[in-house]
């Protein structure tokens, strides 16, 4: 690919044949206002905004989508440009309600931001609002498309990213809108509730379902005792809100805030990433070297992507473990475990998890497998966004707030669970344990380097003393059919499977990049969130999970042993074939 050179406001830039002028002009330290553009999905010039000139050309052209070409000379800001852009900004202006106040992307809104930085006091046209009821139908996200901008983002990450098609143009013209394909409710459509469409989306026309009133609500009777668990990726994204860097982990001030916020106890989801890699790696080498169960065996830590199995690919359902999430995995052993330590009932306990996914709103009651106990193991699930409103509406100075430690009984971890939370980490962490549980040693190097990055489809062999383990990691669903047809083919022609040992995650970058993490995930911000993480595992001092000595004492005091009889009882759970669309 060769380089080419152009001109941005007279200043000289070379980039790769292809790039935009869009990306050509951040080169040259110059920001083209933009709003349908995003630089995760395909530009498709839709909202008209980022307009420039080309020298000697009467036409403005759509920088997202026009590429550079040699010799360009490009004007990205005059006075025309800008009444331009102000006029597009303003019409948008007047199909979109004025309920910022109330609106849960007030002061982190892309339209906002353009209104702010344009100066646009007034609206010189008639208002037209649509009139559209919001669809509340599923229990993670909520669809309110008198918002909507028509920016697109929504449908091509839905569409293009995902490949799941839950969402779509319907109507032409001023009437086009973007809804649940079909015209029906988002829960009755293929939506696997990765909350992608709401992360996305630059305005406040996609969001996640606000559950921290119950939360406050509950706090403050105070007649439960209150627990809360925290997800791997959290610890590496919340500090965004309050102006740290993306990666600059915050373990110890979020232990802190949640104490702050009136949580009894606090304990951390990377202990229950250590418990399912117990159950997962021990499934595996059942599986691999005992013969007992299907192989390819593919790892069900993400609940989207298990709604997607279930949906598009139930005949791989006896291919999946049987291993529940971490989340349920803590939600059972709170319930059971830590409420005979403690000597209160299920009853007693309030469970809230802090989660980096929309889709664990839906977990939670997925099946009777998540009533383990009797009674929902996990109460509510708040997303990492709506522990950061929490937070600063408590009045809680974050960033000076001294650290603090988990509470030990459910709350100490190992450098494999903490890796839980990037594409590649549960693998990664099983076979760390998997080797081990096979040679009755540790691995001389855990790093497990093959199966990091952002590569979409990422594939490598395990050496485990002469027998070689083939292992398949995926991100992002779009790159997950790609697995999957792989497997049926292969299985369709009587050949044996590509690999032993799948990993598969709904989002880009894992639960780094979840639907309910702060807004603005880029592939760069999601490598410094998993740069994070990877750096809390080097600074463990156990780096496998079965060196946790509260894994240990768990199975010693309660469990008994992996996938022993009361590990299935609490920690395991069955899939079942889905309808695409519900109706």
């Amino acid at each position: 690919m060769k380089d080419m050179t152009c001109y941005v406001n007279g200043i000289e830039v070379t980039v790769p044949e292809g790039t935009s002028i869009f990306n050509a002009a951040k080169e040259a330290n110059t920001k083209i206002p933009a709003l349908c553009y995003h630089p995760d999905l395909p530009a498709w010039a839709a909202c008209g905004i980022c307009v420039v000139k080309l020298e000697n050309s009467p036409k403005m052209v759509r920088a997202c989508a026009a590429e550079v070409t040699e010799g360009m000379k490009i004007i990205t800001h005059d006075s025309e440009l800008h009444q331009v852009r102000k006029t597009v900004i303003e019409l948008i202006l007047s199909t979109h309600p004025n309920s910022c106040l109330t609106c849960p992307r007030n002061q982190n809104c892309e339209l906002q931001q353009l209104a702010a930085e344009f100066g646009i006091r007034e609206i010189p046209y008639e208002m037209n609002i649509p009139e559209i009821e919001k669809d509340t139908s599923t229990p993670s996200i909520v669809l309110d498309p008198e918002k909507c901008v028509k920016c697109g983002r929504c449908v091509n990450v839905c569409q293009h990213v995902q490949n799941v098609w839950a969402l779509e143009f319907i109507g032409r013209g001023d009437e086009t809108q973007m809804k649940p394909a079909g015209d029906i409710a988002l829960n009755e459509t293929p939506c696997i509730k990765c909350g992608q469409c709401s992360a996305h989306c630059p305005v406040g026309a996609i969001y996640e379902k606000d559950d921290t009133r119950e939360v406050i609500r509950t706090l403050r009777n105070g007649k439960q005792t209150s627990v809360v668990q925290v997800a791997p990726a959290v610890r590496v994204a919340l500090g965004e809100a309050f102006g740290f860097e993306p990666g600059e982990i915050s373990t110890g001030k979020l232990y802190a805030a949640l104490r702050r916020l009136g949580f009894d106890v606090v304990f951390d989801t990377n202990f229950a990433a250590d418990l399912t890699i117990m159950e997962e790696a021990s499934e595996f080498v059942k599986r691999f070297v005992k013969g007992e169960g299907k192989i390819p065996m593919i790892t069900t830590c993400c609940p989207s992507w298990v709604d997607y199995m279930e949906k598009y690919y139930p005949e791989t359902i006896p291919n999946f473990s049987t291993a529940k999430s971490p989340q349920m995995m803590m939600g059972a052993m709170v319930k059971s475990y830590y409420a005979e330590q403690i000597d209160k009932t299920p009853e007693e306990i309030f469970h809230v998890s802090i989660m980096p996914c929309t889709s664990k709103k839906y977990e939670i009651t997925r099946d009777e497998h998540m009533y383990s106990t009797g009674q929902k193991d996990v109460d509510v699930v708040i997303t990492t966004r709506e522990l950061a409103r929490m937070i600063k509406s408590a009045g809680i100075d974050f960033a000076q707030l001294e650290d603090e430690e988990a509470d030990p009984a459910l709350g100490i971890y190992s450098g494999a669970g903490t890796i839980f939370g990037v594409t590649g980490g549960v693998m990664e962490a099983a076979v760390r344990s998997a080797y081990n549980f096979v040679t009755g040693k540790n691995m001389d190097r855990v790093e497990f380097e093959p199966v990091r990055g952002l590569d979409g489809v990422k594939e490598a062999v395990v050496d485990i003393e002469g027998t070689e383990v083939r292992v398949a990691v995926a991100h992002q669903m779009g790159n997950a059919a790609e697995v999957m047809n792989r497997i049926k083919a292969a299985e369709e022609a009587g050949e044996e499977p590509p690999w032993h040992f799948i990993e598969i995650m709904a989002c880009r970058g894992g639960c780094i990049g979840g639907g309910g993490q702060p807004y603005g995930a880029t592939d760069e911000v999601r490598a410094k969130r998993i740069a994070g993480l990877y750096s809390d595992d080097q600074k463990s001092v156990a780096r496998c999970s079965h060196d946790n000595p509260q894994i240990k004492a768990i199975y010693e005091k309660f469990l008994g042993e992996p996938l022993g009889e009361k590990s299935h009882q609490y920690l395991h759970t069955h899939y079942t074939e889905r309808k695409l669309y519900q109706r």
